[in-house]
C-alpha cells in the first residue's frame, strides 16, 4: 500500500514541475504578445485577442492542476496502516472530490490569475509606450545624454546596484526589483520571523510580498533594447 502511495505522490510531484514549465510557456506567450504590439506595421494588434485567449487557458490549466493535487493530497492524507481497503477506493474518491470543486469554479476567476495579471499589465504599459508622439521623441534625442542616464538608474536594482535581467514590479509601491535576490530577502526575513521593507531609499513600504511581485515585461524589453543600443555604440 505504502508503495503505491509513493507513487501517487510521485505523480503529484511531476504535475507540480509541469506547472513551472507551463509558467514559463504564459511568460513566452507574453513575450510574443508584445512583440505583436510592437509591429512597425500595425497588423499585430489583431492576434493580442487570440493571445489573451491562450493566456486564460493555461491559466484554467493551472488552476485545474492546482485543485487536482489538492484533492489527491487531502484524500491520501486519510489513508493510514488500519485502513487496508481504502487505498482501492483513492481514485474514485479523487475523482468525485476533483469533479465537485471543478463544477464550483467560475471562468471569470481566472482573471485573478498572477500570470493573467502581469500579461494585462504588460499588454497595457506596451500600448501606452506605442502611442507616444513624434514630437516627444524628438525631444527625448535632443536631451539623449540625459534620458540614457535617467534610464540606467531605473534599469539598476536597489538590492544589487546592478542592472536588472529580470525585473518584477510590486504592485504595492511600484518599485523595481531583480526577482532572484529580492525573492531571497523576503524568504530570508520570514525565517527571522520579521517583514521585509522595500529596499529602495525612502519607501514607506514595510511589508513586501511575495504576491506583491509581478514580472514586468515591458520593462525587461527596454532593457534588453538599451544593452544592445550601447552595444552596437
Amino acid at each position: 500500500m505504502y508503495q503505491s502511495l509513493s507513487a501517487v505522490h510521485s505523480t503529484v510531484s511531476s504535475l507540480k514541475e509541469c506547472q513551472t514549465d507551463l509558467a514559463t510557456g504564459m511568460d513566452i506567450v507574453t513575450s510574443v504578445a508584445l512583440d505583436l504590439i510592437e509591429d512597425q506595421d500595425g497588423r499585430g494588434n489583431s492576434g493580442i485577442g487570440e493571445m489573451e485567449d491562450l493566456m486564460l487557458e493555461c491559466a484554467k490549466l493551472d488552476r485545474e492542476i492546482d485543485c487536482f493535487v489538492d484533492t489527491v493530497q487531502r484524500v491520501t492524507a486519510e489513508v493510514t496502516a488500519q485502513q487496508q481497503d481504502a487505498l482501492s477506493s483513492i481514485s474514485s474518491r479523487v475523482k468525485e472530490n476533483f469533479t465537485e470543486t471543478i463544477c464550483c469554479l467560475s471562468d471569470a476567476d481566472l482573471q485573478t490569475h498572477q500570470k493573467i495579471i502581469a500579461f494585462k499589465e504588460s499588454i497595457q504599459s506596451s500600448s501606452a509606450h506605442n502611442q507616444v508622439t513624434q514630437e516627444s521623441r524628438n525631444m527625448e534625442e535632443l536631451d539623449e545624454d540625459l534620458a540614457i542616464t535617467q534610464t540606467q538608474v531605473n534599469f539598476t536594482c536597489p538590492l544589487t546596484q546592478e542592472d536588472m535581467i529580470n525585473p518584477v514590479k510590486n504592485k504595492k509601491c511600484n518599485h523595481h526589483y531583480e526577482e532572484k535576490p529580492i525573492k531571497i530577502l523576503i524568504g530570508t526575513r520570514r525565517q527571522q520571523k520579521k517583514k521585509c521593507r522595500c529596499p529602495v531609499v525612502g519607501c514607506g513600504n514595510k511589508d513586501v510580498q511575495e504576491s506583491d511581485l509581478v514580472p514586468d515585461h515591458t520593462l525587461k524589453r527596454q532593457i534588453t533594447d538599451q544593452k544592445r543600443k550601447n552595444i552596437s555604440k
